[in-house]
C-alpha cells in the first residue's frame, strides 16, 4: 500500500469545514470521527502520532476535541493550518448557536418551543448525570478518589465554594499525594494503548519532524507574547470604550477565567459558568442556563460553545452597546465571550505542539490532574442536583412535585446509560415527548 499523495491547504479547508458541520456526539464522538477520518480512511496522520497529540489535548485545559483539530492542522499545514482547523471546528456551531439564541429570545415563550425545552430539560438533567457516571467510571478507581469527590460536592453543594478554590486544593492533595502514594494517582482509560496499523500514512511513525514543528525557543516566546498581545489588546479595546466594570469587559475577563480551568471538559466548567453568569452577574437565570445546554447538546461542535449562549443573552438582557440595539448587542458578546474563551487553547497547541513533537513519547497524567478530574465528579453531581431542582421543583421545594418531568428524566437517564442510545435521538425523543404532551393535555383537563 503507497503514502496518501500530499494535502493541500484546499483540501484541509473542505475537511475541516465538513467535520465542523458534523462533529456531534461530544469530545468521544468527535475525537473517534478524527480518527476515523484521519488515521483510517484518509492516512494522514498514523495512530501512534495521532494518539500523542491527543495525550497532550487531554492534558489540557479546554476542549480537547477542538485542540486536537488544531494541533493536526498545525501539523499537517504550519500555523495558518491550526488557526484554520481550530476556528472551522467551531465556526458553524457559533453560527447555529447565535441563530437558535435569536430564536430563542424571540419565540421561546410560544407554548410549541416551551413545551419542547419542557420535554428537554429532563433529558438534559439525566444526560449530567450520565456524564458525571461516565467521567467517574473511569476517574474514580479506590476510595481515596471517591473521597475527593465527596469532598468537592460537599464543599459546592453545602459550603458553595468556588470552583476555582476547588481545583486548587484538589491540585494540592493530589501532588502531595502523588508523592506519598503514587498507586493511588493512577487513572485508566488512557488513549495511549497498542496502535493499529492502518497503512503508510502521509505523516508516518517515523516520518522526521516537520521543520515548522522543531522546537525553537524564540518561536516559543513569540507565539506566547502574539498571544498575550492579542487577549490584552481586545480586553483593552473593551476597557477603553465601555470601561472595565461594563458588561463586555466582564465576560472577556471572567471566560479568559473559565478557559483556564476547564480540565475534564466542559461539565466540569458549567459549575464555574452558572457561578458567575447566574449568580454572581446575573447576565441569565438558571432555568435559562439550562435551555442553553439543550441547545448546546443539539449542535455540533463541542459543548462548552454553551457559552455562545451565554453571551447571546446576557448581551441581549445588558444591552452593552445601546438600548436599541439588543440583536447587536446579543451578537457582539456571544462572539466576544467564545473569542475569550477558545484563544488559550490556540495558544497551548501552537506554543506546546513543538515541544511534544520533540518528545514523541508517551505523556501521562500527572498526580494533580488525577486528583482534579475526581474532583470534577462531585462537581459535576452537583450540577445536575441543581439542575433537577429547578427541573422537578419548578416552584421550589415548597412547591408540587413535576412527576412527569421526572418519569422524562428516567427515562432518559435508562436510555443513555442501560441501552447507550446517542444524545441527540435522547433529546430529540424527549423535545417530541414534550410537544405531544401539549397536544393532548387539554383533553385531560376537567
Amino acid at each position: 500500500m503507497d503514502k496518501p499523495p500530499a494535502v493541500t491547504l484546499s483540501d484541509a479547508f473542505k475537511f475541516w469545514l465538513k467535520l465542523g458541520f458534523i462533529s456531534f456526539g461530544g469530545p468521544a464522538g468527535q475525537i473517534a470521527m478524527m480518527h476515523y477520518e484521519l488515521v483510517e480512511k484518509r492516512r494522514w496522520i498514523s495512530e501512534k502520532r495521532f494518539l500523542h497529540a491527543l495525550n497532550y489535548c487531554m492534558v489540557l485545559p479546554g476542549p480537547e476535541a477542538q485542540q486536537l483539530a488544531t494541533y493536526l492542522g498545525w501539523l499537517l499545514h504550519k500555523t495558518a493550518g491550526g488557526i484554520m482547523a481550530g476556528v472551522l471546528f467551531i465556526l458553524p456551531s457559533l453560527i447555529l448557536l447565535i441563530m437558535l439564541s435569536w430564536v430563542y429570545v424571540r419565540f421561546g415563550q410560544l407554548p410549541a418551543v416551551a413545551s419542547i425545552l419542557y420535554g428537554i430539560k429532563p433529558a438534559v438533567t439525566a444526560i449530567v448525570l450520565a456524564a458525571a457516571h461516565r467521567i467517574g467510571m473511569r476517574a474514580l478507581k479506590n476510595k481515596l478518589m471517591w473521597g475527593l469527590a465527596a469532598l468537592s460536592f460537599s464543599a459546592i453543594f453545602a459550603l458553595n465554594a468556588p470552583f476555582p478554590l476547588i481545583v486548587l486544593v484538589a491540585a494540592l492533595l493530589g501532588s502531595l499525594g502523588g508523592r506519598l502514594r503514587p498507586d493511588l494517582f493512577v487513572i485508566g482509560g488512557s488513549h495511549s494503548g497498542d496502535a493499529k496499523d492502518y497503512g503508510p500514512a502521509l505523516i508516518d511513525d517515523d516520518t522526521p519532524i516537520p521543520e515548522h514543528a522543531r522546537f525553537s525557543a524564540p518561536k516559543l516566546l513569540t507565539i506566547v507574547l502574539s498571544g498575550l498581545l492579542l487577549w490584552a489588546g481586545v480586553l483593552g479595546a473593551l476597557c477603553w470604550q465601555y470601561g472595565w466594570v461594563s458588561t463586555l469587559p466582564q465576560m472577556a475577563w471572567f471566560f479568559t477565567k473559565a478557559a483556564l480551568l476547564t480540565f475534564g471538559g466542559a461539565y466540569a466548567v458549567l459549575p464555574y459558568v452558572y457561578q458567575g453568569a447566574v449568580i454572581d452577574f446575573h447576565w441569565l437565570t438558571a432555568p435559562q442556563m439550562l435551555d442553553g445546554l439543550a441547545l448546546g447538546e443539539t449542535t455540533p461542535g463541542p459543548l462548552i460553545m454553551i457559552v455562545t449562549f451565554v453571551g447571546f443573552l446576557g448581551g441581549w438582557q445588558q444591552l452593552p452597546l445601546s438600548a436599541d440595539a439588543a440583536l447587536l448587542s446579543a451578537i457582539v458578546a456571544a462572539i466576544a465571550v467564545t473569542f475569550f474563551t477558545f484563544l488559550p487553547s490556540f495558544v497551548f497547541i501552537l506554543a506546546g505542539g513543538p515541544l511534544v513533537e520533540s518528545t514523541q513519547g508517551n505523556l501521562k497524567f500527572t498526580a494533580p490532574l488525577s486528583a482534579i478530574t475526581a474532583a470534577v465528579v462531585g462537581v459535576i453531581v452537583n450540577l445536575a442536583v441543581f439542575f433537577a431542582w429547578h427541573v422537578f421543583w419548578p416552584q421550589g421545594f415548597s412547591g408540587p412535585f413535576d412527576r412527569v418531568a421526572a418519569v422524562i428524566g428516567g427515562l432518559a437517564l435508562l436510555a443513555l446509560l442501560r441501552y447507550k442510545i446517542g444524545i441527540i435521538k435522547v433529546i430529540a425523543a424527549a423535545g417530541l415527548a414534550g410537544w405531544l404532551l401539549m397536544l393532548i393535555k387539554p383533553f385531560f383537563v376537567v
